[in-house]
């Protein structure tokens, strides 16, 4: 799928190196440079995901963002000079997905923008309530997990990599895979923290069962044993 990115800059220079940017990416993108014109193209056509930027001619971002969120359900990054913790907070608050300030690196920005259309992706998905593997049971809507029809306890990170192997029992993660899902956040290397909580997790899992649940894949990441 060719995703389509709106970017609501009013700065020329940013927003042309932006667009630049995300295309070479792979991204279709559609650039405004008010808020009313980042108002007017929400209303006509869809998108993935919105770059907001807050001092805006026209409509400010934060008179904006509502509104965006009233007419498409979609991640929004809002990238501001605006650097309080207090507008990061309210921003966040009123149902932006990510703030990132300016000055910002391009890559970090791209990267944010994949982790955002990939955890919408899962949100739509239509996931089933209770995730299974052999004798291994999740349940997503109470954060539940069994073996045997034992209870054992997980943290929320541990939760998160095991539906994540559980939802594609063939498939291999990559630690990159894992970290962005399980941590919503951007995979910069964190190859002790993978491998910590991958132990932590078969270890909680051992201590229920003889079976064997999740394979390391040497050079590429993890997945459930076959």
């Amino acid at each position: 799928m060719n995703h389509n990115i709106l970017i609501i800059e009013d700065d020329t220079d940013i927003n042309n190196m932006t667009a630049d940017a995300l295309k070479k990416a792979g991204y279709g993108c559609t650039q405004a440079f008010s808020g009313t014109e980042g108002l007017l193209y929400i209303e006509k056509e869809p998108f993935s995901l919105v770059l907001l930027d807050l001092m805006l001619p026209g409509m400010n971002g934060e008179a904006l963002l509502p509104q965006i969120k009233a007419k498409q359900a979609i991640p929004v990054i809002v990238v501001s000079a605006k650097d309080s913790l207090d507008s990061k907070v309210g921003l966040l608050t009123a149902g932006a997905e990510d703030y990132l300030t300016k000055p910002f690196e391009i890559q970090e920005l791209i990267a944010r923008i994949g982790v955002q259309i990939r955890r919408f992706a899962d949100t739509q998905s239509g996931k089933p309530e209770v995730l299974t593997y052999k004798d291994l049971q999740l349940r997503l809507d109470s954060f539940t997990a069994t073996v045997q029809g034992k209870s054992i306890e997980l943290t929320r990170q541990e939760f998160k990599i095991l539906e994540l192997l559980l939802s594609h029992p063939e498939r291999v993660y990559s630690k990159q895979d894992i970290y962005d899902y399980a941590w919503d956040d951007i995979y910069i290397g964190e190859d002790k923290t993978i491998n910590v909580h991958i132990s932590n997790i078969r270890k909680k899992l051992k201590a229920v069962s003889d079976q064997e649940y999740i394979e390391t894949v040497w050079g590429i990441g993890f997945r459930l044993v076959k």
